[in-house]
């Protein structure tokens, strides 16, 4: 039984409540300004550089804290200050893809600044963590997400094909430290060295890269502008010869402390390593070409309705993994409470 609504996606650049924020459009010393073009929620699609396609951003806590002080009423699942349709809904995917049906996450650790420079561990904690996650309670909210079907579903039920959670998610790590990676990567330098990765793990067919997600990690003191101000991470897709190929710019998270998670709801200095990281993948594995996946109506992902919460139903804890325990945000389920949706730790 497919349930649907007709709520059309309106993507209405305003300035916001975060555009409020003065932290959140500084710019780096000696860097051109980038065009940020805000959305009704916090977190979701940006246009961060000129010719490049949107990006779904991680919000800052600090962003997340001055939203919910600015609308003491506005729930967690609430991203934005007006009224809108709660649930997540499909639409129309991208060639027929919206989802990861079988998901695979590569992780890659680019550039030579990683050699024998890694403060925090995070290369191993990422690592382990994707070893581990595939096949989780956790993860198993993106399994009632599906694509081949209507525009506007809410409940795919048996139909469609659904996203999904296989044990064995975790497809290899190549660190790429040859050369040195750019001091502040762009946009479109961290979509090429996407790319670089599909060529790297043998993966030159849209067919191989239909339900493959990259996560471009940068070591530590080199992360892309914006880092920890405008964003704590992002994921997008790009085109080319290889087909489309879904990213994620995961920076050094503990560079920027507190604003990425640093001792978040008191999971430790290293939480935001993997609260950032599961959310990524999580709103990849369903709207894997954004923003054609799953989306509420203000175009809010899995991970956005549900980044930050640090009490009540959908508060950020740990997780345990076979690879071990690890910090972790909840992640939207449209089916939480018969229906009417909510966060969720865990699924079903």
């Amino acid at each position: 039984m497919i349930r649907s609504h007709f709520t059309l996606l309106c993507f209405v650049a305003v300035l916001g409540f975060l555009a409020s924020i003065p932290s959140s459009r500084a710019q780096e010393p000696n860097q051109p300004q980038q065009p940020m073009v805000y959305e009704g929620p916090v977190g979701g699609l940006r246009i961060i550089e000129e010719g490049q396609p949107p990006v779904m951003i991680h919000a800052t806590m600090e962003q997340m804290k001055q939203f919910r002080e600015a609308n003491p009423n506005a729930r967690p699942g609430a991203v934005q200050a007006a009224a809108t349709t709660n649930d997540l809904f499909y639409h129309g995917g991208t060639g027929g893809i919206g989802v990861e049906t079988t998901p695979k996450v590569y992780l890659v650790l680019w550039g030579s600044q990683w050699n024998n420079n890694d403060p925090s561990g995070e290369a191993a904690i990422l690592e382990n963590f994707y070893r581990g996650v595939g096949g989780s309670s956790w993860l198993n909210s993106v399994t009632q997400y599906c694509q081949g079907v209507a525009t506007g579903t809410v409940t795919c039920g048996t139909s469609g094909t659904h996203a999904g959670n296989q044990t064995g998610i975790f497809a290899g790590v190549w660190a790429d430290n040859a050369s040195s990676a750019p001091s502040k990567p762009k946009q479109s330098q961290i979509a090429a060295e996407a790319v670089r990765a599909a060529q790297h793990f043998g993966n030159t067919t849209a067919a191989s890269n239909a339900t493959v997600q990259y996560v471009i990690a940068t070591a530590t003191r080199n992360n892309s502008s914006g880092f920890g101000r405008q964003y704590c991470a992002y994921h997008s897709s790009t085109s080319s010869t290889e087909g489309n190929v879904a990213y994620t710019n995961l920076p050094y998270i503990t560079d920027a402390g507190a604003s990425c998670g640093a001792n978040f709801n008191g999971l430790g200095p290293d939480a935001g390593m993997t609260i950032v990281g599961g959310h990524e993948m999580g709103e990849t594995i369903t709207d894997q070409f954004p923003s054609t996946g799953w989306l509420d109506s203000a175009g809010a992902e899995n991970g956005d309705k549900c980044a930050w919460i640090s009490s009540g139903q959908g508060a950020a804890a740990d997780t345990s993994l076979s690879t071990g325990t690890f910090p972790v945000q909840s992640l939207w389920s449209n089916a939480f409470n018969s229906g009417s949706g909510g966060c969720v730790l865990s699924y079903p």
